[in-house]
């Protein structure tokens, strides 16, 4: 099977899920002690961010110079972007000078105007309606500590119906992971998102449920993850989310209701004392810190397949 020119969702990637999470986890084994690899060498890729980044950005920047490529960072200040040049003029330029492209944008409906007009692969690092890259590696965190493999476990997310749980309703039902959801009712999650999940899960035998309770979707679960309450972007409605999300905090009081083996994600960065407690994510069951970590080894799992002339591992 033919990988997908871009990757601008999960469900671009969703059958091909498993197979992508054993050569991340094969990339992390080996990174040290394996054999440098080169499967980018001579090749460059344009990275445009929109949004500030710490993970995204040192993550692409050492995975691309890992696998011997060279990253090119551009903020919407450094390029014509920025002074009205349109999304397709900059993408078919970037595309003669570079073999692929990583866009960290504010609305999705560039990315896809970005993705059409380009002529090389084009990577979704987070825009208002997805975060694919940040769900992979999610889940190679969950494989580490689910040896047995995702079915029969269930993760529980409590908060924003966000991009990323948009990203993370797509990978948990591509993969068999059932997935319990509590938001406030006016931020659920995206119904053409849910029904795309539901349809994958139908396949898997992956269970979604969604509740507004965040005790009864942490209960016996063996995973909790929340984000922050407000997003980039969204500083306006600060107040009016603060509010709505009063007791849709991760504490050590929810998570003693999850099962006892229970660990907590969280994608960062976090409004410690607002989504999670200090307590929490620098206690023992954070699986927080792996989870920052693996956006390298999901990263350059994802640049391996996706862009040209990269063989496999």
């Amino acid at each position: 099977m033919a990988p997908p020119k871009d990757l601008l969702s999960i469900s671009d990637i969703a059958d091909r899920l498993p197979s992508l999470l054993e050569e991340a986890e094969l990339l992390k084994q080996t990174r040290r002690t394996g054999p440098k690899l080169a499967s980018l060498s001579g090749q460059n890729f344009a990275m445009i961010f929109e949004k500030a980044s710490t993970r995204t950005r040192t993550s692409f920047e050492v995975g691309i110079h890992d696998l011997g490529g060279q990253a090119i960072y551009l903020s919407k200040s450094d390029i014509q972007l920025g002074r009205g040049e349109t999304i397709g003029d900059t993408a078919r330029v970037l595309s003669r000078y570079c073999d692929g492209i990583i866009y960290r944008a504010f609305r999705h409906a560039d990315m896809v105007e970005l993705a059409r007009t380009a002529s090389v692969p084009v990577i979704n690092a987070l825009d208002d309606l997805e975060h694919p890259c940040q769900i992979v590696a999610d889940l190679l965190t969950m494989k580490e500590r689910w040896p047995t493999g995702f079915h029969g476990k269930r993760l529980a997310w409590i908060g924003d119906g966000n991009n990323v749980l948009h990203s993370l309703l797509l990978g948990a039902a591509a993969v068999g992971l059932d997935l319990t959801v509590a938001t406030p009712p006016a931020y659920a999650a995206n119904p053409a998102i849910v029904s795309a999940a539901e349809t994958l899960a139908a396949r898997s035998g992956s269970h979604l449920r969604f509740l507004q309770e965040p005790s009864e979707a942490a209960e016996g679960a063996d995973a909790l993850y929340t984000d922050v309450w407000v997003s980039m972007g969204e500083e306006a409605e600060t107040a009016a989310r603060t509010r709505a999300f009063a007791g849709y905090q991760i504490n050590a009081a929810l998570l003693r209701t999850a099962a006892s083996a229970a660990f907590v994600l969280h994608d960062l960065p976090a409004h410690r004392g607002q989504e999670i407690t200090d307590e929490v994510l620098d206690g023992p069951q954070s699986a927080a810190w792996d989870q920052a970590e693996n956006r390298l080894h999901a990263q350059k799992a994802i640049m391996m397949r996706l862009f040209p002339h990269a063989p496999s591992v």
